[in-house]
């Protein structure tokens, strides 16, 4: 049990928690699981946090479980077991990393495990729910960040999977790694690996249990809080269900 420290307003929509775990030194990729007292229990990337000792979740309000998670205050108390799954295979040289939504919190980790140039593409629908790219430069020691909003109302205008189609073309990138929605995540890897670039990607899916055992994240032959939730290019390529469909906390098939 942790008790929540501070909470930060990121966007109308989205907060960042931070609390005082050993969570602090989990590797990039590593996720945990989150019970929200009274609620449900839901699977949580781990946020990087400033301050020493610390641990962060980012979360945006949704369904009942992450809902409640966004409405806590300081001083309110939360269930944390992990971490668990892998991590990514950090290489060095020119790297993309690409985040959408949420899906940032990973790259975010990832950035001060990675060495090398990196180039960060952050995708947004709108200029209002664009966040960390302040923490990012800070936490760059060599690299940039790019915005890119559905909208254009900041940064590039257009869709994330476009603009890192064009960095894919402009920059010989020696590792590419992406998290947020699937279908995203879909194009991503397919341009990298179209290109010949090493890509991994972190899936997400309905987990239950965390370690494999409900079998309610199951993405083809892997179980994704197990075998995952990091899963490089070539292996997702042989994956029917990545970037088509999903199941539902039913266990229910469902295309996107």
């Amino acid at each position: 049990m942790v008790m929540i420290e501070d909470v930060i307003e990121e966007t109308p929509t989205v907060r960042t928690l931070t609390f005082q775990s050993g969570l602090s030194s989990v590797l990039p990729g590593q996720f945990a699981m989150v019970w929200v007292p009274g609620i449900s229990e839901l699977p949580m990337s781990v946020m990087v946090s400033e301050k020493k000792g610390r641990a962060a979740f980012t979360v945006r309000r949704h369904g009942p479980a992450s809902t409640g998670l966004y409405n806590l205050n300081p001083g309110d108390v939360i269930g944390v077991r992990g971490p668990y799954g892998n991590s990514f295979d950090v290489r060095s040289g020119r790297l993309l990393l690409v985040g959408g939504g949420t899906g940032l919190v990973p790259m975010m980790r990832l950035i001060t495990f990675a060495r090398g140039h990196i180039t960060l593409l952050i995708g947004a629908k709108t200029k209002d729910e664009v966040f960390f790219e302040s923490l990012a430069k800070r936490l760059l020691d060599e690299g940039t960040v790019v915005v890119s909003t559905d909208d254009g109302s900041y940064g590039e205008h257009g869709m994330v999977t476009d603009t890192a189609d064009r960095l894919l073309d402009a920059e010989n990138f020696d590792a590419v790694y992406v998290c947020g929605p699937e279908l995203m995540m879909y194009k991503v890897v397919e341009s990298a690996r179209s290109r010949g670039v090493f890509v991994q990607a972190s899936l997400e899916r309905m987990m239950k249990c965390g370690v494999g055992i409900c079998g309610s994240c199951c993405s083809g032959e892997d179980l994704v809080c197990r075998d995952g939730t990091v899963f490089d290019g070539d292996h997702l390529a042989s994956n029917a269900e990545f970037g088509r469909t999903y199941r539902d906390k039913a266990g229910v098939l469902r295309e996107y």
